[in-house]
């Protein structure tokens, strides 16, 4: 490799693989950066900022995520219906009883770009409450990586 010159990753050379994450027992936020630095590939060494290099994320057991300090009964998710008087509201522990998913979707979604391209990693982002996932064929073929 001639050290002169810029590295640019081209589409064709990319090589997503699957990963999964345990999230039980792990801190919304912290687990919210690495699942987005995987998306966005920038723990890999031929990270390229303008071509998505990220791997698909499978998280399991995400109803058994836990947050720091007052947050779980202070944090509360916003959202608008879009009719009159249609704003709606719920704390972080009903989220998790309704619909613990959302909550880490919602934490991975803020720490990357608001761009077309964040849209797409997103889209390889996969949660799933429980142990059981129907990626494990993906994931075995690829050497997974396991994080605890």
């Amino acid at each position: 490799m001639d050290m002169n010159r810029a590295y640019s990753l081209k589409t064709a050379d990319r090589k997503p693989r699957w990963r999964h994450i345990d999230a039980k027992n792990q801190v919304v936020g912290r687990l919210a950066t690495q699942i987005a630095d995987m998306l966005r590939g920038k723990d890999k060494p031929e990270f390229t900022q303008h071509i998505d290099t990220g791997d698909y994320v499978v998280v399991t057991n995400a109803e058994k995520i836990k947050f720091t300090g007052n947050k779980f009964e202070q944090k509360e998710y916003i959202w608008y219906t879009g009719y009159i008087g249609g704003q709606k509201k719920l704390t972080a522990q009903q989220m998790l009883e309704k619909k613990p998913e959302e909550i880490l979707y919602h934490a991975v979604k803020g720490m990357l770009a608001h761009t077309k391209m964040a849209r797409s990693q997103l889209r390889k982002l996969l949660i799933y409450t429980g142990e059981e996932h129907p990626h494990k064929a993906q994931i075995i073929g690829h050497a997974p990586e396991t994080k605890k």
